[in-house]
């Protein structure tokens, strides 16, 4: 679905930086402007692009930059990409760290050592008073108790999928849940009757892309274009107008990351 009416689009968590989109990035970007995806918030992946991604969001108005090491890239992180990120974060003012998190989905990255990456680049964090935006995958309780101990300011657990339960200790650490592309799918129950459960308060949008792509582009690379399915899917299942949700959740966006119109 395609918007004509005037509304403000945040896409929390797009990594539009990455070489999926070098061959039409450019228009890409037009037609979510033309949309009214007016701000892209866009985390790092590995130490090595951080400086490409600091680039492109100066050259782009309303591209937003997160710095962080990704923690399914475990074996590509250095020592030296940990030792330095403080230093990035403290010269480039990015508005997170991120993407940063624990992955025990994937049963061969070594979990301690995600968890000394993940405590480390917390830190940096709370140093900087900079949120998080969260990768979790089959590891919610473990980054919930981290969290409890290091106490940053809030951020953004992307594509949420936790349980209710799980939603309410993240809300009350100061997170907000991001809901893109899966919810688009009409066998995505759970994550559907979450996302009509929880309060619109602490809900924000997203697309991961060019991972989860909505159901419309199915098999395809997502992109933030496609940001408006997100919206009309979270509005369907909560029976309320798209244009009450698209206000509220960049509203919600704004707070979490603080940002200003």
């Amino acid at each position: 679905m395609r918007y004509t009416v005037a509304m403000e689009l945040i896409d929390t968590h797009c990594h539009i930086d990455v070489e999926d989109f070098d061959p039409d990035r450019d228009d890409i970007l037009a037609r979510c402007r033309r949309q009214g995806i007016a701000r892209l918030v866009v985390p790092a992946i590995l130490a090595g692009t951080w400086q490409s991604l600091l680039d492109l969001c100066r050259r782009e108005p309303g591209l937003l930059p997160a710095l962080g090491l990704h923690p399914v890239y475990l074996t590509q992180h250095s020592d030296a990409d940990i030792a330095s990120l403080a230093t990035w974060v403290e010269r480039e003012k990015p508005i997170a760290v991120g993407e940063i998190g624990l992955d025990y989905f994937v049963e061969a990255l070594d979990r301690e050592r995600q968890q000394q990456l993940f405590e480390a680049q917390l830190q940096v964090a709370h140093d900087s008073d900079l949120p998080i935006i969260l990768h979790v995958r089959k590891a919610h309780d473990q980054v919930l108790a981290t969290l409890k101990r290091y106490k940053v300011r809030g951020g953004i657990a992307h594509a949420f999928n936790g349980s209710l339960q799980q939603a309410q200790h993240y809300i009350d650490l100061g997170f907000k849940l991001g809901f893109g592309g899966m919810l688009t799918y009409e066998r995505s129950n759970k994550l559907r009757r979450l996302a009509k459960e929880l309060p619109l308060e602490v809900l924000v949008l997203e697309t991961d892309a060019p991972d989860m792509t909505v159901a419309a582009h199915h098999g395809e690379r997502n992109s933030p274009e496609y940001l408006p399915d997100c919206l009309q899917a979270l509005a369907e299942v909560r029976d309320e107008d798209p244009v009450h949700i698209a206000a509220a959740t960049t509203r919600n966006a704004e707070q979490v990351l603080g940002l200003s119109r």
